[in-house]
């Protein structure tokens, strides 16, 4: 039974939106971030990565950094770029990329769920990078950034949703990296009770990107509820803001390996440790993307090859089973030597969005050795969740990226 609710939402005044929306805080490193907020000074990135707004000398921990970006919230809606809109409301966001739509459901999930797994997880995270964002949700006294959640194909809800989408949408926009934006506002009553409902129905729903910012908001929902002993369940601090996407509508891109050296081996006997696990065909000079999973491409010395795992290593566990598991327990890990992919500083990742033109580059530069990936899918990341256990680091990458800054939730 998942609790997913209403919310009042603060959003950019409409004529502003394209400028204020911005990608995740965390895709950009610091130089990235102050050379974007120089170009558009109304991006939300000026709130998201406050530090922006210091000098490079300026720790951006600094409590200093926090109260700007509380400051510079209160501000923009002082001044009218962010209007509040009446009652609690759900919103629709429609993402387009290269023709394919996905239609995500703006809503507000309850920590408790999150608490008591109703809210499936299917990565750890690292202290030091949430302690970023409880500081910042806790100062800013907001949710800027939404989670990117997942749920289980429901007829009900794909009716309420495309009855929303008859009507005319609040935003229409495209970014500059041409993805279509579009928002709906669902405020008719009967529409908001029947969608939580309908989400009422569901047993589970499903993180797909953003464990970090997930767990730094539950973090600071529990801190509120110690501060304030007398609370009734129903302030806003129970809950995050979310956007909650089916999962047929999801894509998953493949996130790519290479590695920095054949671990000592002769190009010969690196071919006869891969060939014991592994069926291997020579494709040749052109890009090779794997079809199906079990497969993977590797381009080594000029030359495009297809691996194919025997099947005595092949595995039926929802993580043992995952392309990314396989070609760390055969090759990577025994072959290569990469024992802790995490911390191993011979390998790197590179997202599918890039291409595989890129893992051509990579290798005639500082690379020896690179492999192309099938895309893990929705149903196996479902799969590891249910059994409550955790993907392996860089399993999957998530296309288009949530903006921030089109909704905010207050505490």
């Amino acid at each position: 039974m998942a609790i997913v609710k209403p919310f009042t939402c603060i959003r950019p005044e409409k004529n502003v939106v394209s400028k204020v929306a911005a990608l995740p805080y965390d895709v950009y490193n610091r130089k990235e971030a102050c050379q974007a907020v120089a170009e558009n000074p109304l991006s939300f990135l000026n709130i998201d990565r406050p530090e922006t707004q210091f000098s490079d000398e300026m720790d951006m921990y600094d409590p200093k950094v926090y109260e700007k970006a509380r400051e510079l919230l209160e501000t923009r809606i002082a001044e009218g770029v962010f209007v509040t809109d009446e009652g609690d409301n759900y919103y629709l966001y429609q993402l387009t990329m290269e023709g394919r739509s996905q239609t995500g459901i703006v809503a507000c999930c309850s920590i408790d769920d999150y608490e008591n797994g109703i809210i499936k997880k299917h990565e750890n995270t690292r202290e030091e990078k949430e302690l970023d964002r409880i500081r910042h949700v806790d100062v800013t006294g907001a949710h800027t950034g939404p989670i990117f959640l997942a749920y289980k194909n429901n007829d009900r809800l794909a009716q309420l949703v495309g009855q929303a989408l008859e009507e005319a949408p609040l935003y229409d926009f495209v970014s500059e990296d041409g993805i279509g934006h579009k928002v709906w506002r669902i405020n008719e009553r009967e529409q908001v009770e029947a969608m939580e409902q309908a989400f009422l129905a569901l047993s589970a729903t499903y993180i797909a990107d953003g464990h970090h910012r997930a767990a730094s908001a539950v973090k600071v929902g529990l801190k509120r509820r110690k501060e304030n002993p007398g609370y009734t369940g129903t302030e806003p601090y129970h809950y995050f803001l979310s956007v909650l996407f089916p999962e047929e509508q999801l894509m998953i891109m493949p996130y790519n390996r290479v590695v920095k050296d054949l671990n000592g081996l002769s190009m010969e006997k690196f071919f006869t440790a891969v060939h014991e696990r592994f069926d291997v065909a020579q494709i040749g000079k052109e890009p090779y993307a794997p079809e199906k999973k079990g497969t993977f491409g590797m381009y080594l010395a000029g030359t495009w090859y297809m691996l194919k795992v025997k099947p005595e290593y092949a595995s039926e566990d929802p993580v043992k089973g995952l392309d990314v598991s396989v070609l760390q327990d055969c090759l990577l890990g025994p072959v290569l030597g990469i024992g802790d992919p995490r911390t191993d500083k011979r390998i790197d990742f590179i997202g599918g969005i890039r291409g595989l033109a890129e893992l051509e580059r990579r290798v005639s530069e500082d690379m020896a050795v690179a492999f192309s990936m099938y895309p893990t899918s929705i149903q196996e990341l479902f799969a590891v969740a249910d059994a409550r256990q955790l993907m392996p680091p860089k399993s999957t990458w998530f296309e288009p990226k949530l903006r921030s800054g089109i909704f905010i939730h207050k505490l």
